[in-house]
This record gives structure tokens, C-alpha cells and sequence, in this order.
């Protein structure tokens, strides 16, 4: 509790004012927590470094400050952002006109209806196996396309050995010589090529050739052991989950060919046209065509070197 004690010698109505003011200072220091010089270092600190409190500004305060005692404006609103204007629709697709109506149909004539299946199995590539012309056949073009292969080899080393030569002699002979050889390699090589091409084409149709006869044959064939065992329906077995072994007709199939068609002659590669690739036939009729081999030769054309540069080894 604090006591105001007035001792100014003054007047009674200047000692009411001096007490009065000094009772209010007593009361503020009374509910102030803090020491004097500990509140003087606090206020010049908020004084130096003032914190922000309002983000928006006023014209009387600052802008993010606010000040005690100044009136408080609120905030303008935020400028309305322009609409962005609206996509152009797209072009709606021009509607395709109706479809007639189905026409209605008259009846047929009631015609005979088929006669019960009665079916058989066979296995294609297991009768190509057992076929002695099939067999025959592949053993004469395996041996031409090995023959094929080492006629390109060997040419490959007689291009390198003109290129090794003109390499080697380099030096002694003129730029117009030079440019003669190394024409004459190109044009040996471009011309070797044509020729391994239209050989290996050759062996292609003589195959193809061949192989069309077999299918021709192992038709017939079919048909005539499906007559024999009554069969009005052969499919292939590898289109069938399961079957009993009396339905499967391939032994007899390939029994029956190797008689009628014991081999096969394939013509030479020189009485084979040079023509388009051979064209494989449609997919799922089960025989066999001649398929294009992976080239076996000629290899990549060496490189010829320009005049002045060294021969690599």
C-alpha cells in the first residue's frame, strides 16, 4: 500500500495537482512488473527493431506496422482478377448419316443338311519329318548355301588382298593410278554383291519350288487316307486339346507319301528366275514354305582407304 505524501511548500491547490500526479506514477510503477531500467531496455528495443502485427497498412500508419492509438482502417479488397474468357467450343464432327435399314429376306429353299462329322486329326510338321522327299530336299539346299557362303569368303579375301596391295604400293604410284585401282576394287565389290544376291535369291525359288510340289502331293494324300477311313473332317492336331490316338491319321498320311513321293528333284540355281522374294503363303494352312535364310554371305564391304592414308592391318 502505498502512501501520498505531499511535502512541497506550496500552494494547497499546486500540492493537489503534484500529489495527484505523483500517486498515478506510484500506482503504474506498482502493477509494472518489471524494474525501470530493465522496462527502459525492453521499450527502446520495441522502439529500434518493431515487430509487425498488422499485415495490412493505413494512410495514418505504416505499411505492416501498427501503432497504438491510430485509427484502425480495414483492408481494401483485393482487385477482382478478369475473368479469363471463356474456350471457343469445338467444332461439333459432322454426323455420318443413318444406316439403312436391313432389307428383309426372303426364305430359301430348304436344302439337304450335311451329314454327321466324322473327324480326324493330323500333325503337318510331324509328317515333313517323316518324309523322305522333304528330308532329301534339304540336304541339296544346305549344300548350296554352304557353297554360297564359301564362294563369299573367299571373294572377301581377294578384296582384301587388292586393298593390302594398293596400300603397300601407294607410294610408287601416281594419284590417277591410285584412283584406278581403288575404282577397280569398288566396282568388283558392288558387282560381287549383285552376284551373291541373285545366287542365294536362286536357291530361295529352287526351294520354294520343291516344296510347293510336296504340298500339291501331301493334299491328295490327305484326302485319300480321310476317304479311306471315312473321315469327312481332318483338322490339324495342334488346334485340338484332346483326342484319342484312333483319330489321328499322321503315320498312315506320311506312310502313304513316302510311297507316292519318295524324293523330290530340286532344279539348279540356273534354271531358277531372278525375280521378286519368294512370297510365304498364308498363315495357318499348315504346309511348309520356304522361309528366307539369314544372308550367309557376302559379308560387309571392307573399307577401301582414300588416297594418303595408311593401310590398316
Amino acid at each position: 500500500m502505498h502512501r501520498n505524501r505531499c511535502w512541497y511548500p506550496q500552494s494547497d491547490r499546486q500540492r493537489a495537482v503534484r500529489c495527484s500526479r505523483r500517486g498515478s506514477r506510484k500506482r503504474t510503477a506498482a502493477f509494472s512488473p518489471l524494474p525501470r531500467a530493465l522496462l527502459a531496455v525492453v521499450l527502446a528495443a520495441a522502439v529500434l527493431h518493431p515487430a509487425p502485427l498488422v499485415a495490412q497498412s493505413t494512410p495514418s500508419q505504416g505499411p505492416g506496422w501498427f501503432i497504438p492509438g491510430a485509427p484502425q482502417h480495414p483492408a481494401p479488397a483485393p482487385a477482382p482478377h478478369p475473368a479469363a474468357a471463356p474456350a471457343p467450343p469445338h467444332p461439333a464432327p459432322a454426323s455420318l448419316p443413318a444406316l439403312p435399314p436391313v432389307p428383309q429376306l426372303p426364305a430359301l429353299p430348304k436344302g439337304a443338311a450335311p451329314p454327321p462329322a466324322v473327324m480326324g486329326v493330323l500333325s503337318v510338321p510331324d509328317v515333313y519329318r517323316q518324309s523322305t522327299a522333304v528330308q532329301g530336299m534339304e540336304k541339296i539346299i544346305n549344300a548350296r548355301r554352304n557353297t554360297l557362303s564359301q564362294d563369299a569368303v573367299k571373294e572377301q579375301d581377294v578384296w582384301r588382298q587388292m586393298q593390302a596391295s594398293l596400300a603397300a604400293e601407294r607410294a610408287k604410284l601416281t594419284p590417277a593410278e591410285i584412283r584406278a585401282r581403288e575404282t577397280a576394287l569398288q566396282n568388283r565389290i558392288t558387282q560381287a554383291q549383285k552376284e551373291f544376291a541373285g545366287r542365294n535369291q536362286q536357291i530361295q525359288e529352287a526351294a520354294q519350288y520343291a516344296i510347293d510340289e510336296v504340298n500339291r502331293m501331301l493334299v491328295a494324300v490327305i484326302r485319300q487316307v480321310a476317304e479311306s477311313r471315312g473321315m469327312n473332317l481332318v483338322l490339324h492336331r495342334e488346334q485340338v486339346a484332346l483326342n484319342m490316338n484312333t483319330y489321328d491319321i499322321t503315320d498312315e498320311v506320311a506312310l502313304q507319301l513316302n510311297k507316292v513321293l519318295p524324293k523330290i528333284t530340286v532344279l539348279p540355281d540356273s534354271e531358277m528366275p531372278i525375280g521378286p522374294p519368294v512370297a510365304a503363303a498364308a498363315p495357318g494352312n499348315g504346309l511348309m514354305t520356304e522361309a528366307a535364310p539369314a544372308p550367309t554371305g557376302p559379308l560387309p564391304l571392307p573399307p577401301v582407304a582414300p588416297p594418303g592414308s595408311p593401310a590398316k592391318p
